[in-house]
């Protein structure tokens, strides 16, 4: 049988070598704030969203000008305070992953809040796997070791560039996984859905012109969706909801709701600007934890044309 698990990289002699100390003191620092009290990260992670401000300035202004195009109508007052708590989150962003990785089970538990969780209870209940599209709010890396407390998961996993983080992220992410599959393996995350598993997939970032359709995301017109997430409901056994994953004032929220409906249609860019739609409201329950800093409108129709991003 075909094994679709990403193998779980081992320690080696070679991470105590000088290229990664710089990595080493990097991981002791957040693995020590990971222990403090929770007030304290949230005042520290909006003085790590200021430094982010500064040591990476075209994040900054990619998040800027993402709000610029979605919502037009704010005035810059509107813009520039949700622009100010975007970089807040980004900055607790870093602290929630060290969250993630490190707490233990009981403090995981102490931040959990559901809301919707029975609409995947209910899919599993028909003996179906449960395809679930999450939107990149920057909280995700400890909401879904949260979402793992109900039932663990499957995603897709990117290998990390430093073989050090690799292995740290590995391990700190299948605390909440079941296992995870290549981000490529497109038969193995079909193969999970079909076992009856809870599957998570991405579908709100700009994959590039493969596989996509141009619709409409908030106010720009024509925006490069992927209709990979289409794939996997039409070939696996299947029934498919949103996540958002929100801060609250008392920990995390998972918040589920149900997919669309006659989904997929056979239209896919009619499939897809529902989604759009679909995630739109997702990220408006919490607009200021949505991931702004990733360039969403890089890809244009005509790929000549002038960039949204100057």
């Amino acid at each position: 049988m075909r094994d679709k698990k990403v193998k779980a990289p081992k320690f080696s002699w070679s991470f105590l070598l000088p290229n990664y100390w710089l990595t080493w003191i990097s991981v002791a620092l957040l693995y020590t704030i990971s222990w403090l009290p929770y007030r304290l990260q949230l005042w520290l992670g909006k003085g790590l969203g200021k430094l982010i401000k500064l040591l990476a300035p075209k994040r900054y202004q990619i998040a800027k000008r993402n709000l610029e195009l979605c919502f037009p109508d704010y005035t810059d007052a509107q813009r520039e305070a949700l622009l100010a708590a975007n970089v807040d989150n980004a900055g607790m962003a870093v602290l929630e992953t060290s969250m993630g990785w490190w707490w233990p089970t009981w403090r995981v538990a102490r931040k959990a809040e559901f809301e919707g969780y029975e609409h995947v209870e209910a899919i599993l209940a028909k003996g179906k796997g449960a395809l679930v599209y999450a939107i990149h709010n920057m909280n995700l890396e400890f909401s879904v070791r949260v979402a793992g407390l109900k039932k663990p998961s499957v995603a897709f996993y990117r290998k990390h560039n430093n073989k050090l983080m690799d292995y740290m992220q590995y391990h700190g992410r299948n605390r909440s996984n079941k296992y995870m599959v290549n981000k490529k393996d497109v038969r193995g995350l079909i193969s999970a859905l079909n076992d009856k598993e809870v599957c998570f997939y991405l579908p709100d970032q700009d994959y590039g012109r493969n596989k996509c359709e141009f619709t409409p995301f908030f106010a720009v017109p024509e925006v490069a969706t992927t209709t990979g997430s289409l794939l996997f409901a039409k070939q696996a056994n299947c029934e498919t909801l949103f996540l958002a994953s929100v801060r609250t004032k008392t920990g995390y929220k998972i918040k589920i709701v149900p997919g669309l409906e006659n989904f997929p249609s056979g239209d896919d860019n009619y499939d897809v600007a529902r989604m759009n739609k679909k995630i739109e409201e997702m990220i408006l329950i919490a607009p200021e934890q949505y991931l702004w800093m990733h360039k969403r409108f890089k890809t244009r129709p005509d790929p000549n044309g002038p960039s949204l991003y100057g």
